[in-house]
C-alpha cells in the first residue's frame, strides 16, 4: 500500500509538471521573447529551486494539506485514504492536461480530500471554509485587479513598451523565473503532505521526489497547456507579460510565506486576464471554458477519490 501511494503521488507530481511549471514562463513564449524549448528549460530549473526551498519555508502549507483538521487525524493515517487522495488528483491532472486546460492542483486536492473524507466520516465546514474555499475565491478576483493595475503603473512608469529591449528581455525572464520558484515553492508541500503516512519517504526525501517527477512533467507533456497559456488567453507583448508575472509572483510570494492554499493556476490565469481586460484583447471565447473546467475539477477530483475510497474499502477484509 505505501508502494501504491508513492507510486500515485509521482503520477500527481508528474501531472502538475505538465499542467503548471509552464504557467510562469507562458509570458516569454507568448510574447515571442524566447523558444518554447528555453522557455520550458527555464521553468524547470527555475521550479526545482522553488520545490528546495519549500523544504524550508513552506511547514504551513505542509500541515493544511495533510488534512489535519479538516478530516479526523485517524483518518489522515489510513494509508487507504491517503491511495484514494492521490489517485484521484492525479487521473483528474492527467486528464485536464491531456485537453489542454491549465487547472489546479490546490482544486484536485482539495476535492479529493473531501471526496473521500465526506464518504469516511466528516469535513469540517468552517476549516474548510477558512483554509480552503476562501483564499481559492478571492486570489483569482484578486490576481485580474493586482495584473491590470501593476500594467497600468508600469504602462505609466514607460517599464513596460510594447517592444522587446535588452533591459526589458532580462527583467522578464527573472520575473518568469520568480514566478515558478514560487509555483514550486506552493505546490511542493502540497502534494508532499500525501507522503507524511510513507515512513520511509517523507520531508525533504518525499520534496526531492516531488521535484523530479515536477520537473519531468514540464519538460515532457507540458506542450498542449502552454499553447493554452501563451496564446489563447489573451494576446500579449513583452510588457505585458513581464507585468503579469510581476502580479503573480508577489501574490503567490505572499501566500506562501502566509501558508495560504492559493491556485497558482488563478493566480497567473488572472493577472493574464486583468491585462487582457485592460487591453481589451482578452479571448473570451477560451477563458469561459477554463473557467468552467476550473468549477469542474473540484468536484469530479472529489467523486474520482470517493470511487476509489469506496472500492478500496470493498476489498479490504
Amino acid at each position: 500500500m505505501l508502494v501504491l501511494i508513492t507510486i500515485a503521488v509521482v503520477v500527481v507530481a508528474y501531472a502538475n509538471g505538465a499542467n503548471a511549471n509552464f504557467k510562469g514562463v507562458a509570458s516569454l513564449f507568448g510574447s515571442g521573447t524566447t523558444s518554447y524549448r528555453s522557455a520550458v528549460n527555464w521553468a524547470a530549473l527555475t521550479t526545482a529551486a522553488g520545490c528546495v526551498a519549500a523544504m524550508f519555508l513552506a511547514a504551513g502549507l505542509l500541515k493544511t494539506f495533510s488534512g489535519k483538521g479538516l478530516v479526523p487525524d485517524a483518518l489522515i493515517a489510513q494509508p487507504l485514504f491517503l491511495l484514494s487522495v492521490a489517485s484521484a488528483a492525479g487521473v483528474t491532472g492527467l486528464l485536464a492536461t491531456r485537453f489542454g486546460f491549465p487547472v489546479s492542483t490546490t482544486h484536485m486536492l482539495t476535492g479529493a480530500l473531501l471526496g473521500a473524507g465526506w464518504l469516511a466520516g466528516e469535513v469540517s465546514i468552517s476549516k474548510l471554509w477558512e483554509s480552503f474555499i476562501k483564499p481559492l475565491l478571492l486570489s483569482p478576483v484578486l490576481a485580474v485587479a493586482v495584473g491590470a493595475v501593476i500594467y497600468l503603473v508600469l504602462k505609466t512608469l514607460r517599464l513596460a513598451p510594447d517592444h522587446r529591449t535588452r533591459t526589458l528581455d532580462t527583467l522578464h525572464f527573472l520575473s518568469a523565473g520568480a514566478v515558478c520558484f514560487a509555483r514550486g515553492m506552493n505546490d511542493t508541500p502540497k502534494m508532499a503532505a500525501l507522503l507524511l503516512g510513507v515512513g520511509w519517504l517523507h520531508g525533504s526525501a518525499g520534496m526531492i521526489l516531488i521535484a523530479i517527477a515536477m520537473a519531468a512533467g514540464g519538460l515532457i507533456s507540458a506542450k498542449q497547456v502552454a499553447k493554452t497559456l501563451a496564446h489563447k488567453i489573451t494576446g500579449m507583448n513583452p510588457g505585458q507579460g513581464f507585468a503579469a508575472n510581476l502580479a503573480t509572483a508577489l501574490l503567490v510570494t505572499t501566500a506562501n510565506v502566509s501558508g495560504l492554499p492559493v491556485s497558482t493556476t488563478h493566480v497567473s490565469v488572472g493577472a493574464l486576464l486583468g491585462i487582457g481586460i485592460t487591453t481589451r484583447q482578452a479571448k473570451w471565447h477560451t477563458v469561459i471554458p477554463v473557467l468552467a473546467a476550473w468549477v469542474i475539477t473540484l468536484p469530479l477530483s472529489a467523486l474520482v477519490a470517493a470511487a476509489f475510497f469506496q472500492l478500496g474499502r470493498s476489498f479490504s477484509p
